[in-house]
């Protein structure tokens, strides 16, 4: 590997040990085995560097596990199984959570970061729909990726929260099937 890649595989180890914010460009340096120097040439600063690494690992996530279909006969039950190998992942995949909620905290004082962390949130809305939907990204109707998709994204967020902060106590995805049903019964009565 060169040093790029040497920073991007550096970084993506700080973010596993130390997550987003405590990374310093002296340990990705050091994780990484090349000069401090090396980041702002190959990068321009520690940010960008993270960010390309967080993204990465996200990208990752998102074209393994994090596609994952459900199995089940029907489709609560991929959905509901659907969840439960997302609230799986969140437990093994800890560090990538909590980093990328830093990294959302941190967005309030980096322009750069909140304009991608909004381009993913459209890309997922989009993506999440279209699977939901089991049609296309390039067909799935804006109206889905506006509802759906935005609905799917925020309880993603909410139930990562949970997982993290009470894994014992999080829902599981038959209990999160099971409030989207009762939400729908109390919303049409």
């Amino acid at each position: 590997m060169g040093n790029r890649e040497d920073l991007l595989a550096g970084a993506r180890r700080c973010l596993e040990e130390k997550g987003y914010l405590r990374t310093t460009v002296r340990d990705i340096a050091s994780a990484s085995k090349v000069s401090m120097a090396a980041i702002g040439y190959h990068f321009g600063s520690r940010e960008a560097l993270l960010n390309q690494a967080l993204f990465a690992a996200m990208d990752e996530w998102a074209t393994g596990s994090g596609r994952l279909t459900g199995q089940g006969d029907t489709a609560g039950e991929r959905y509901a199984d659907t969840w439960d190998r997302k609230i799986r992942d969140f437990g093994e995949m800890r560090w990538l959570w909590l980093a990328s909620v830093e990294a959302f905290v941190h967005a309030r004082s980096s322009p750069e970061l909140l304009a991608a962390l909004a381009e993913g949130q459209r890309r997922n809305r989009r993506m999440v729909a279209a699977a939901l939907r089991g049609v296309p990204e390039s067909e799935v109707a804006e109206e889905d990726v506006r509802s759906l998709g935005s609905l799917h994204i925020a309880l993603l967020g909410g139930v990562m929260v949970q997982a993290l902060t009470d894994p014992e106590e999080a829902p599981n995805g038959r209990e999160i099937l099971q409030g989207l049903r009762t939400m729908v019964e109390l919303l049409e009565s």
